[in-house]
């Protein structure tokens, strides 16, 4: 690997940590992007030469923590920034010093860096865009796909997210009382689409991100245990443990996607089925004491526990799975809710009826140029015998989608 590629690849790793650490000293989202760049500008610069680190990220994030407290001493108000700041500027001098990282408290930055970025001056989308491009790392035209949207549309939503932050001055904190628990929900939203991003890449040629589901998951974890009364933190925690734990059976050797009723359950980690049982549990006990009924991440939880309890694909127990989509489309309407229910009832009652419910869905603005519709209605097909429509649905899905691997998968399915 050159040291460009490392440059690369570490960043795309790093970011988020080095511009949430950044984002503390300055207290500014957007200027902490722009200096977590000018660390990357610098790497590229200087490892060709000096060679790669023995530690890169800590590096890249001493780097820009240096650039930061050089802009905050150039500032007129440096003296009450050095105040606020206190031990953060302790040790912090001369050239980078990878140790000078302390890994304990990047988790606390990027808590706070999400709080922020979800702030309520943000409209929804605009909040769930700036922290996928800051949290994930991902691109405008990854965050169109989770959208369904288009990329031009995404870049203006960012640009103008980091303006209005910066204009209310919004200070780099998590919140607390009222104003945590009103901003709960779109920090949820935003931490289950960073997963999704990683459980099953949109773009590039690996359909598996591991490192966005670890952020996630690990940022699942500190909701909850930040906000242990609250039951949707739980059970966002307990859907991600029960996703991520069938991690390393929906690959084959090749990493070629391997699809649930293909897998080898026996390779499902059951450590992160117990958590995930245990963070659902949470959730309705928590439910319960509080007078609340199960929300939409709990339920999705519910039936992902459904099928880790299943021995077998066999063994599904898709009645309970239909009903809890039921629920769920009743708290939640979408379509994408709609097309998930009507694999279930295609599984609980036949095909036919799967395909009555996803025929009323192709007309559905939302999901045009959604790759899973002809996909889930090419499957239905398929069992059906109607061979020449589900072989022409493959082929439509295949063209639709932007990851490599899944489109090989389609195009498969459609050959045989």
């Amino acid at each position: 690997m050159t040291a460009a590629s490392a440059v690369e690849a570490v960043f795309r790793i790093e970011s988020a940590r080095i511009i949430a650490g950044v984002a503390r000293i300055v207290r500014d989202v957007g200027i902490a992007e722009e200096l977590a760049q000018d660390a990357l500008v610098a790497a590229l610069e200087q490892w060709p030469e000096s060679g790669v680190p023995d530690n890169p990220g800590a590096w890249l994030m001493a780097t820009a923590k240096h650039r930061a407290i050089d802009l905050v001493r150039r500032r007129e108000t440096y003296a009450r920034k050095l105040a606020e700041m206190g031990r953060d500027l302790d040790g912090v001098s001369g050239e980078p010093d990878p140790g000078a990282v302390d890994p304990d408290r990047i988790d606390d930055d990027l808590l706070r860096l999400i709080f922020t970025a979800c702030h309520p001056v943000l409209s929804t989308d605009a909040r769930i865009a700036l922290t996928l491009r800051l949290l994930g790392g991902l691109t405008t035209e990854e965050i169109a796909r989770a959208f369904l949207t288009t990329e031009p549309a995404v870049a203006q939503r960012i640009v103008r997210a980091k303006r209005a932050l910066g204009r209310a001055g919004v200070p780099f904190e998590v919140p607390y009382g009222p104003e945590r628990a009103a901003r709960l929900g779109s920090v949820l939203e935003v931490i289950y689409l960073v997963f999704n991003e990683g459980y099953a890449a949109t773009v590039g040629d690996d359909w598996l991100r591991p490192g966005l589901c670890e952020d996630a998951l690990r940022l699942a974890r500190l909701l909850a245990g930040l906000m242990p009364r609250e039951p949707e933190a739980h059970g966002l925690a307990a859907l991600l443990e029960l996703q991520a734990s069938r991690t390393a059976a929906r690959t084959g050797p090749d990493g070629a996607p391997v699809l649930l009723a293909d897998q080898n359950r026996a390779r499902w980690d059951r450590l992160l089925i117990r958590r995930g049982f245990a963070a659902l549990l949470r959730a309705s006990e928590t439910a319960a004491e509080t007078g609340q009924a199960l929300g939409p991440y709990a339920l999705q939880s519910a039936i992902a526990a459904c099928h880790a309890r299943a021995a077998r694909y066999e063994d599904t127990d898709w009645a309970a799975i239909v009903a809890l989509y039921g629920r769920l489309a009743a708290l939640t309407p979408s379509p994408v809710v709609e097309l998930n229910r009507a694999v279930a009832v295609s599984m609980a009652e036949g095909p036919a009826a799967g395909l009555v419910l996803v025929d009323a869905l192709a007309a559905d603005p939302a999901l045009k140029g959604y790759h899973l519709l002809p996909s889930v209605r090419g499957d239905l097909l398929e069992r059906m015998g109607r061979t020449d429509e589900a072989r022409a649905a493959f082929v439509r899905a295949a063209e639709l989608t932007r990851n490599e691997r899944e489109r090989a998968l389609l195009l498969g399915r459609a050959g045989r």
